[in-house]
């Protein structure tokens, strides 16, 4: 079996953190950036070899790349426990830096909430339950993950949500949860939540302006389809 020679010894293209230095980040394929991360490959295989398997495996989709875990990653050989961890690591710190808004941001559609929580929600394996909290203008105050659970569903606990709004002084909430399978159309289940909670809002005089259903780059408003 042939040996990978030293990175050092690579040309400059196959060497990634020179590359990035001598270059830019920007300048560097997800490969590579993915081998940076990963450090060396095996005894068979160089760092940016490895990568490219690894993205091959998930179709070359970074959404996909993003949802892999801990043991998905050490089924490949040359990524231990350790760099697994980094990998899902980066994964974590990416998806918080794509939600990181404008503080204060004003939310005027669906939209607008759409593209503040589906970085972080968008490519999970289990679903989890967040609320938005408003004040008069429908500048959020807060948006807050209420509760997480498995691949078909989470528990949802209307006190929970109603309290916080309280303690926010929200004048307005808004209702987002994710469907790991794909299928954005709400079921029976999230028809009745949403029900359930716009009753209890009504007794205390706050508005439940929307329930965003996420499943990859969709979604679906019960406010945009009539339902509320």
């Amino acid at each position: 079996m042939e040996i990978i020679s030293s990175i050092k010894s690579w040309a400059l293209d196959d060497r990634p953190r020179e590359k990035l230095i001598e270059k830019g980040s920007k300048n560097l394929t997800d490969a590579e950036l993915l081998a940076i991360l990963l450090g060396s490959g095996s005894r068979s295989e160089s760092a940016v070899g490895l990568a490219k398997r690894i993205l091959n495996y998930a179709q070359n989709n970074l959404t996909e790349f993003g949802r892999l875990g801990v043991e998905d990653l050490m089924q490949f050989k040359g990524v231990g426990e350790a760099k697994a961890v980094i990998l899902c690591s980066a994964f974590e710190l990416a998806r918080r830096r794509k939600s990181e808004v404008v503080e204060r941001a004003k939310v005027t559609s669906a939209m607008d909430v759409f593209n503040q929580i589906a970085p972080l929600i968008c490519d999970l394996n289990h679903e989890e339950f967040w609320v938005f909290y408003l004040n008069r203008a429908n500048v959020i105050l807060r948006k807050e993950k209420i509760s997480s659970g498995g691949i078909t569903g989470t528990v949802v606990d209307n006190k929970i949500i109603l309290k916080k709004a309280l303690l926010n002084l929200a004048s307005s909430i808004i209702l987002v949860h994710n469907h790991p399978s794909g299928n954005v159309n709400p079921s029976i289940q999230d028809k009745k939540v949403t029900k359930k909670m716009k009753l209890a809002c009504e007794l205390l005089e706050i508005n439940l302006l929307d329930h965003l259903i996420i499943a990859g780059n969709s979604y679906y408003s019960f406010a945009d389809e009539l339902e509320l």
